[in-house]
């Protein structure tokens, strides 16, 4: 069996993140298990976007939107004295997908600037209603008065947080990839392509790119979910067109269409920021570019870095015999 790069690296991932909650004991560093529980968390939101962008070719501006109603849910329901996790699951799943349903309907009909446009506006359309909502901190956030409780398992818990955000990612990873393996993934990848033709062929590609703009915007509500519980409070900040950006660049560093480049792209762009911050309290100045370098030197992101260094590794021995 051949060694493959694409598969050991982000395996060897996958491995480095199950084992950070031992280290942050070993270490007595509890602020590993924020920092990469955040990596984690929104690598859950990368992938979601990664769906629409890398294999619908649908550039969504305001998919922060879920991100941040998965936390107002838990955020809220607490408020009320309702900590079953359960609950905020249901409707974290349900208030996304109608949402999500509503938006897209009315977006998928569009394309180009104008689909980018629309999502913009209804991720801004929240984030106003967000701030409007005094009851609720308006722009001043919320705290979250108790955590997620699923029977006797609450995530209040660091470490319980943690590997259940982790057991999530990798059920997406798991999940996703078999998607667009699947004849649904193929019909979305190939409208993307050419929706014409796809449409000539018998295939309702309003349906499916619905059904993908909704899957992935349940998933980023998770990760909202997840979120919430991560810093035990919710502001309109996190369904921003910042946020959403920041999302995009995430997808496109690590790699558009590869499911495992977000994973990369998060891990790379959260790390270097808590590096930066630490050299300078003038690191955006510094990270701006690194990002442009990044982007410039592999158009298809970290997971693109992967695949020339696996076909070089690959065609090495070919080489060398033809050369003697």
């Amino acid at each position: 069996m051949k060694f493959d790069l694409r598969i050991a690296v982000p395996l060897l991932l996958l491995a480095a993140l199950a084992l950070v909650p031992v280290y942050a004991q070993l270490a007595h560093q509890p602020f590993y298990l924020i920092l990469f529980g955040r990596i984690v968390i929104f690598a859950i939101a990368a992938l979601s976007l990664d769906l629409l962008i890398g294999y619908g070719g649908m550039v969504s501006f305001g998919h922060a939107l879920f991100l941040g109603l998965g936390a107002y849910v838990v955020a809220i329901l607490s408020y009320y004295g309702i900590d079953n996790g359960f609950v905020h699951l249901a409707v974290t799943l349900l208030l996304c997908a109608a949402v999500g349903a509503v938006t897209g309907m009315l977006s998928l009909r569009t394309t180009g600037i104008a689909f980018i446009m629309i999502t913009l506006a209804f991720a801004q359309m929240f984030y106003f209603l967000a701030v409007s909502l005094r009851q609720y901190g308006g722009d001043d956030g919320l705290p979250v008065n108790a955590g997620s409780r699923f029977g006797g398992v609450t995530l209040d818990n660091p470490t319980t947080l943690y590997y259940t955000a982790f057991a999530a990612l990798c059920l997406c990873l798991w999940a996703g990839r078999r998607l667009v393996q699947a004849r649904f993934g193929m019909v979305v990848r190939g409208a993307r392509q050419n929706n014409r033709r796809m449409r000539a062929l018998g295939f309702p590609t309003l349906r499916y790119k619905l059904a993908a703009y909704v899957l992935s915007a349940m998933v980023c509500g998770v990760a909202g979910m997840l979120y919430a519980n991560l810093t035990h409070f919710v502001s309109p900040a996190y369904m921003a067109w910042t946020s959403s950006g920041e999302l995009i660049v995430r997808v496109v560093l690590g790699g558009l269409g590869s499911f495992f480049g977000p994973l990369l792209g998060t891990a790379a762009m959260l790390l270097a920021e808590e590096g930066l911050k630490a050299l300078t309290e003038h690191w955006m100045i510094v990270f701006g570019p690194l990002i442009v370098v990044s982007v410039l030197l592999s158009r298809r992101g970290l997971y693109g870095l992967i695949e020339v260094m696996q076909a070089r590794f690959s065609r090495g021995p070919g080489a060398q015999e033809g050369k003697t």
